[in-house]
C-alpha cells in the first residue's frame, strides 16, 4: 500500500494505491495521521489506485472523517472502483461518505 499526501488548492488530498487490507492498514494510518491534524480544511481521500478496503481501512477512513468534521472540514472520496464501492455500500459507509 502506497499512501501520498499533499496539499492542492487549499485542500489536503491522500492518494492511496494498492490494497488497504488488515496488514497494511497500520502503516497507512501512521501515514495519513497528518490529515487529522487539518484545521478548517477539507480533505479528498483519492482512490483511484486503490484495489481493496478492509474493515480495518475503513476504520481509519470513519476516523479521519470524525477528526475533520470536527475541525471545520469536509472528507470527500474520490475515485473508488466498482469493488470499493460495493464494499462502502453493503457497510452503509455510502451514507456517511461524500464522493467525488
Amino acid at each position: 500500500m502506497k499512501t501520498t499526501i499533499q496539499e492542492q488548492d487549499g485542500k489536503m488530498v491522500a492518494i492511496l494505491a494498492g490494497s488497504l487490507d488488515t496488514a497494511a492498514a497500520p502503516e497507512t494510518e501512521k501515514a495519513m495521521s497528518p490529515l487529522n491534524d487539518v484545521e478548517g480544511k477539507d480533505v479528498i481521500i483519492d482512490c483511484t489506485e486503490m484495489e481493496y478496503i478492509s474493515s480495518a481501512g475503513l476504520r481509519i477512513f470513519l476516523g479521519i472523517l470524525q477528526n475533520v468534521e470536527e475541525k471545520g472540514g469536509h472528507v470527500y472520496i474520490k475515485g473508488i472502483n466498482e469493488n470499493v464501492r460495493t464494499i462502502f455500500t453493503i457497510t452503509g459507509f455510502s451514507n456517511i461518505f461524500k464522493f467525488m
